[in-house]
């Protein structure tokens, strides 16, 4: 790793964290929960002295038929190439207002780019760097698993009461599940209101009627809890491994919030202990979260938000101020740059990246944007026409929805 002078402002008070057992910047291999790691053809070596250049060279030759998308999580040395950057729907909303683009390079994670997928034209053609790049908490909700729970559902009697809403973070056959039964898909900006709107449709938020929710526990009990006043007794959580998903009918008759069973293997780490911890090394700093973050530290944080409201926070906060971030390490590093004049703190004292969004590095990306400038499209992200149709309507209702 390089040090942080290399990577921050000189002024920059930003401490790096130490590091941490988790697979880093897309080193080592997961094989039970990976798609694959192999590239066809020569991947670049990361040490190549020329691979900046290469990657000039390769996306100068592509021009307006390629356009690059850069999640907030990626490393630098990819962000430098996108043309734009953003969180997962705001990118492939992106995609598909850039028709004239033949090729859409998603520099995020498998489900990021069957969104794409999704929403840009049949002539367009979506391409993801390296296809180890998933979510392990999209393939916490396989569609296999989703449709045995809502048969547990519908044996409790409950089924016909009960609204699906899906976080983006899923894949794009549990979008396809929601949009046939009838829910909507919703991100970590506007999950109060989808919340509202599949309770209304079953009786509102005061009563009897219910949402699964999958496939991250936490964003959908913070949610409920905090936003909808519902109450943490309100809320179950459905574990697929478990026969009827570890309740009983009655749990389930009684329950407003059935919560999936899934979570975020980065914002899960954060711990109450590193609010206290932080606040005690700080005093008056400002501790802000993603929602994806478990109850007990969002409840401890002083301001809970997405990427892109954790961003604004920062644009808009006083000079000298002090903040504790809790979210992925490559958006808190990118912040602590563009803000040498307040102080920006990792939340855990150990780095948390998200190591499968780190699997797309430099090397991947030219190999990719080379093969193309030759005419070979490799990694293509092509979903089921059924399940995007199905997805797409999912998609639509939320984008339906009021404020977003």
């Amino acid at each position: 790793m390089a040090p942080v002078s290399t990577l921050l402002n000189e002024t920059s008070t930003f401490a790096e964290p130490a590091a941490s057992p988790l697979l880093l910047l897309g080193q080592g291999r997961d094989l039970a929960s990976e798609r694959g790691v192999e590239c066809t053809g020569a991947l670049p070596a990361a040490s190549d002295p020329d691979l900046v250049e290469r990657a000039r060279a390769a996306r100068a030759a592509l021009g307006e038929r390629a356009f690059v998308l850069g999640h907030h999580y990626q490393r630098d040395e990819v962000i430098d190439f996108a043309d734009v950057t953003g969180d997962s729907f705001k990118l492939a909303q992106r995609a598909a207002a850039r028709p004239e683009a033949e090729f859409v390079i998603f520099c995020g994670v498998h489900f990021m780019a069957e969104s794409a997928d999704i929403l840009t034209s049949d002539a367009q053609q979506v391409v993801l760097p390296d296809m180890a790049a998933g979510c392990s908490m999209a393939d916490m909700a396989e569609i296999g698993q989703v449709e045995e729970a809502w048969a547990v559902l519908e044996d409790a009697g409950i089924a016909g009461d009960t609204v699906p809403v899906t976080y983006m973070n899923s894949t794009a056959a549990i979008k396809a599940f929601t949009g046939r039964h009838g829910g909507t898909v919703c991100t970590s900006s506007n999950a109060q209101v989808a919340l509202r709107w599949a309770f209304d449709k079953v009786g509102g938020v005061d009563g009897t009627g219910k949402v699964l929710f999958m496939p991250d526990q936490h964003l959908g009990r913070n949610t409920a809890v905090l936003q909808l006043g519902l109450d943490l007794d309100d809320c179950v959580v459905f574990d697929p491994r478990r026969p009827g998903g570890g309740l009983t009918a009655a749990e389930l008759r009684d329950a407003r919030m059935i919560l999936w069973r899934g979570h975020c293997s980065v914002h899960g780490r954060f711990s109450e202990r590193n609010v206290s911890d932080v606040r005690a090394k700080v005093p008056g700093v400002n501790v802000l979260v993603h929602p994806e973050c478990k109850h007990e530290v969002v409840t401890a944080a002083d301001m809970v938000g997405s990427t892109e409201y954790i961003i604004k926070a920062l644009d808009a906060a006083e000079p000298g101020s002090s903040w504790a971030i809790g979210t992925e390490l490559n958006l808190v590093r990118r912040v602590a740059r563009a803000h040498p004049d307040k102080q920006v703190h990792y939340l855990d004292s150990t780095v948390c990246f998200c190591s499968t969004m780190n699997r797309i590095d430099l090397p991947h990306l030219v190999w990719t944007m080379e093969s193309l400038v030759e005419g070979r499209v490799v990694n293509r992200i092509v979903v089921d026409a059924d399940d995007a149709h199905w997805a797409r309507v999912a998609l639509d209702q939320m984008l339906a929805l009021p404020g977003l």
